[in-house]
């Protein structure tokens, strides 16, 4: 089954990011095809520097070669050197309604937070996704619950195109994950993101003491019983989540593991546990740090072969189309 996967080279990686999306990626790269990206045309999308894109497709690069994905085992690189996504976009455009665009909740959402930006690109986001996976004529999609929506519009593209022109792509279907949603340490009601502040965030390569620090200080509920209640203990269910995620175990097994414990007994374990955890990601970052040219040459040759499948795509397409 071939798989694609994105994210965006926004800054640091936080354990949402890993748990959610990431650790998905490394287990399925040693049984599936997949192809992973970092999603830069994506970021054009919302205010950045120009000047920090480049530095931060790097970091974004080096983060995932840490966090374990396998250049030999997956096609891994950067998203605009491939223009074939872009040309598909366009063409993916033209069967795609404007209402359906429009009724995105991703769309409406960043259309209220960058109300001073709220460009064309904002609403044609979910045609350039579609474009990314259908390109590769993708099956599946790791991805969050907040971007089924998303995966769903792709399977509404791709039915409208085959209707249209004849049957090209495959219907992509979402792949989700049990950490899915990681939550904010600060608020445990919102998703664990960057533009919360960097206390509500556990980012991938924080040192040992930053850990210990965040973990202690995370919002917890009323009460002392460390029990799973999304609904009534909304923080110490998330930080159970973690931990059952980190460890392998279930949330039952750690609910019977603290039973007689307090919060705070609870936090200093979960602690340690993320210490020894993350350990071995903070060792490769430093390693992979000094390795630019090691990096850069694993991104040429990933869009090598992401550009020869997108080329032959695309050589379907327009001769669908009409164009060729």
């Amino acid at each position: 089954m071939r798989i694609i996967s994105g994210i965006q080279p926004t800054g640091q990686l936080h354990i949402g990011n890993y748990l959610g999306a990431i650790k998905q990626w490394t287990e399925l790269q040693n049984k599936e095809e997949c192809i992973f990206f970092i999603a830069d045309l994506h970021s054009l999308t919302v205010p950045y520097e120009p000047k920090e894109l480049q530095n931060n497709i790097l970091e974004a690069a080096i983060a995932y070669l840490a966090a374990g994905i396998d250049p030999s085992k997956s096609i891994f690189f950067v998203q605009s050197k491939v223009k074939e996504h872009t040309e598909l976009t366009w063409i993916l455009n033209s069967v795609c309604p404007v209402g359906d665009l429009e009724r995105m909740i991703q769309f409406k959402e960043k259309a209220k937070q960058f109300k001073k930006n709220i460009n064309a690109g904002l609403l044609t986001y979910p045609t350039l996704m579609a474009a990314d996976i259908l390109l590769y004529k993708a099956e599946s999609v790791p991805v969050g619950k907040d971007q089924v929506q998303h995966i769903e519009l792709a399977r509404e593209i791709a039915r409208r195109f085959n209707q249209r022109y004849g049957k090209t792509f495959p219907e992509p279907k979402p792949l989700l994950s049990e950490g899915a949603k990681i939550m904010s340490l600060t608020d445990p009601k919102k998703k664990m993101s960057k533009s919360s502040g960097p206390e509500g965030c556990l980012f991938l390569f924080d040192e040992p003491e930053t850990i210990r620090k965040k973990i202690m200080s995370a919002v917890t509920d009323t009460g002392k019983e460390v029990k799973f209640s999304a609904r009534t203990k909304p923080g110490i269910s998330n930080l159970l989540i973690v931990y059952s995620l980190i460890s392998g175990k279930k949330v039952k097994e750690l609910e019977g593991e603290f039973k007689n414990k307090n919060y705070s007994e609870f936090k200093k374990s979960l602690a340690e546990a993320l210490v020894n955890f993350l350990e071995p990601f903070r060792n490769k970052k430093r390693e992979l740090v000094s390795r630019k040219i090691y990096i850069d040459e694993i991104l040429r040759m990933g869009a090598n072969k992401a550009r020869s499948l997108a080329e032959s795509t695309m050589q379907e397409v327009s001769s669908k189309t009409g164009l060729m």
